[in-house]
């Protein structure tokens, strides 16, 4: 597996240099399910919309399935340790959109790893044919919600209960 730089994927806190981006692989179960330590609460419950002490292993079987076109996840590791996981899964109906998630561990947030991860799966889903992302953001997730209003100045949102959706186009790749 090719391992990305991800220091021209987006601006990076100068801690991050070290950081190595790369698909998620078959080895990675184990890592994911220790991630589960270094999550808050809230951190899982705004992943994946319910209250969870840990990441869910159904979760962990879906990142086991992939077929790294139609669903993709890169992880962000530190060592021997997944710091983030950025998914896409590309809408069977509807080929050029895909739905984003991001998972950043708590120690890690707020430090660029969110942004590089993102900027990495953007460029990658770009070459395989996906010109937007959909993403679902819950309404505290202010960090999230900067984030994407900072990326994507233009992305329009829809409402649905104490979340945001969001269509965020991708740029053309070069």
């Amino acid at each position: 597996m090719k391992q990305l730089d991800v220091r021209g994927a987006a601006r990076i806190d100068a801690t991050l240099d070290d950081v190595r981006i790369r698909p998620y692989g078959v080895t990675d179960r184990d890592r994911v399910q220790r991630m589960s330590d270094r999550l808050s609460a809230a951190s899982l419950y705004t992943r994946f919309f319910s209250g969870t002490p840990r990441i869910p292993d159904h979760y962990v079987g879906l990142l086991d399935g992939l077929d790294h076109w139609d669903r993709e996840a890169l992880v962000a590791l530190d060592g021997d340790e997944i710091l983030g996981v950025a998914e896409y899964v590309r809408d069977r109906g509807r080929p050029w959109r895909a739905d984003l998630a991001v998972l950043v561990a708590d120690p890690w947030q707020r430090r660029g790893l969110g942004r590089a991860l993102v900027g990495c799966l953007a460029e990658l889903a770009g070459r395989r044919g996906i010109s937007e992302f959909d993403a679902d953001v819950i309404l505290t997730n202010r960090q999230a919600l900067m984030f994407v209003r900072s990326g994507w100045p233009a992305a329009r949102s829809t409402r649905d209960g104490g979340s945001a959706h969001f269509r965020l186009p991708l740029p053309v790749p070069a």
